[in-house]
């Protein structure tokens, strides 16, 4: 899932990214085939390079390795509202059949089942930016028939699952599924789906892996995980604290 979302990624491009799967993408991308992508984190900090992946976007590794930080206001002002960005990636919590994305709230808005971090800026990458790649696990309580929130109104280009890639069609832009990975097929989607599953007239199969994606991935998750276990944890007195 993260290497076909990253092969979407041209080189050169400016893509602004959301943390968790589409950050691996995007520096998956940046460390193989599109070494001049240009990161821009919610943050503020643009052209940003980080040797492991952020756990957040205040993580102090994005400005460490950026090209310039500036105001966040700044970023949707003249980045995004004015069609800089050529790539908005996102993740969601739900996704309907027309692509609209939940990042909110999982059950009623006033008493929910799960507080999620919330919109964020996904509503104006998501109205705003060229094209927009949505990166995601599919199962039935991600790919919903009606979401439980409406965080962004959502028009993706493609939806990058685990188990094959969803596209809009037509003017409706409802998502069918387009390409597949090898030794899936049609009804284990459907399985994963909240919605009745439409297809492409020929639904095309994703390449596997090459050995050197998968190499820098891994090395990419490994150097990650040992960056972040080496990190100062900060211990709060569990007594004695008003």
């Amino acid at each position: 899932m993260t290497i076909a979302a990253a092969r979407r990624l041209t080189n050169g491009a400016v893509c602004f990214v959301g943390i968790g799967l589409p950050s691996a993408a995007c520096n998956l991308a940046r460390l193989t085939h599109a070494p001049d992508l240009v990161l821009i984190y919610e943050s503020g900090t643009v052209g940003t390079r980080p040797n492991v992946l952020p756990l957040s976007i205040g993580d102090g590794e994005l400005a460490e390795t950026a090209h310039s930080v500036i105001p966040l206001p700044e970023i949707f002002t003249h980045y995004l509202q004015r069609g800089r960005v050529d790539v908005g990636f996102l993740g969601a919590a739900q996704v309907d059949r027309f692509g609209k994305l939940n990042s909110t709230v999982i059950g009623a808005y006033a008493r929910p089942t799960v507080r999620l971090p919330g919109s964020g800026g996904a509503p104006e990458i998501a109205s705003q930016a060229r094209e927009v790649f949505v990166v995601m696990k599919q199962t039935t309580r991600t790919f919903v028939s009606s979401l439980d929130f409406t965080t962004s109104a959502g028009r993706p280009s493609a939806i990058i699952t685990d188990l094959g890639v969803f596209r809009p069609n037509g003017e409706a832009r409802e998502m069918v599924l387009a390409e597949l990975y090898d030794g899936v097929t049609p009804a284990q989607v459907q399985a994963a789906c909240g919605w009745p599953l439409r297809t492409v007239a020929t639904i095309a199969t994703v390449s596997p892996p090459a050995n050197e994606e998968l190499r820098v991935l891994r090395d990419l998750h490994q150097r990650t995980k040992a960056a972040h276990a080496t990190r100062v944890r900060i211990t709060l007195p569990t007594s004695g604290v008003r």
